[in-house]
């Protein structure tokens, strides 16, 4: 047997093949009880509650068959279990309602500040999980910051000759130097351009609505994320200036003084 109660979005909860299980009925036997529980609510004008206690879902067999099963809150399982009333079904409903209490008691402990932690391990470890958690937040805020900017670039005739769409990377523009990516950033750093916020490097504020980046954010997966920063045509013709007042030149630019001495 699993767990008696389990959490499902983030909400301590068990199900009708647990109920079956533990009170020994016919899983379809629990369905029915359940779904003559949700008509009552819907008789009594109770619709909200039922739609917030009761949730259909469906489980995989070891044949690899699909079926139906409810999900139950601890409210739900309270409906259903009080037609369960001989001896034996109120030592399970004990144990449920204890289950119940131990997982809300654990979600709450989850959900207390550090400071709040008696436990001096215990509390360390919460306060770095809130760090980083505060940490990430403010890198999406910067990084929120900056999309919104870019999509408002001041117009001016000099941005109608820049329409080229494509895109670049920094690498890619650091090529046309002889150098690195990193090294570049790093310029553009010291510069006063531009900044590194945990893993990213995101535009001082003042650069920002000029048109010269595009930020988006590419999902890996259900729980990860990169944010990726390219570089607009505009940007890399602000990075050839910038570059040159600092006698930096491109090394085709290299080539053509060469040619010139």
């Amino acid at each position: 047997m699993g767990k008696l109660v389990f959490l499902h979005n983030n909400q301590p909860v068990t199900d009708s093949l647990t109920v079956a299980e533990v009170f020994e009925k016919r899983h379809d036997i629990v369905l029915r009880d359940i779904e003559n529980q949700i008509t009552k609510l819907q008789e009594a004008g109770e619709q909200e509650f039922s739609l917030h206690n009761f949730e259909e879902s469906t489980y995989t067999n070891e044949r690899g068959r699909e079926y139906r099963k409810y999900n139950l809150t601890e409210d739900a399982f309270t409906l259903v279990s009080m037609a369960y009333t001989t001896p034996e079904a109120m030592k399970f409903k004990v144990r449920f309602i204890k289950e119940f209490k131990r997982m809300r008691e654990q979600i709450e402990l989850a959900n207390q500040p550090s400071y709040m932690v008696a436990d001096p391990i215990e509390r360390a470890k919460r306060w770095i999980e809130e760090e980083q958690e505060r940490q990430k937040l403010q890198t999406d805020n910067l990084v929120l910051t900056q999309q919104v900017n870019e999509l408002q670039p001041k117009a001016s005739y000099y941005d109608l000759i820049l329409q080229n769409k494509s895109l670049l990377s920094i690498t890619k523009i650091a090529k046309d130097y002889g150098m690195s990516g990193m090294a570049l950033n790093k310029k553009l750093h010291e510069l006063g351009v531009q900044y590194k916020q945990g893993d990213i490097w995101l535009l001082y504020a003042k650069y920002q609505d000029k048109g010269y980046t595009q930020t988006t954010t590419h999902v890996i997966d259900a729980d990860k994320a990169r944010v990726s920063t390219k570089w607009t045509q505009k940007g890399r013709l602000f990075i050839y200036a910038l570059l040159k007042n600092e006698g930096i030149l491109p090394i085709i630019e290299h080539d053509q003084e060469g040619e010139a001495s």
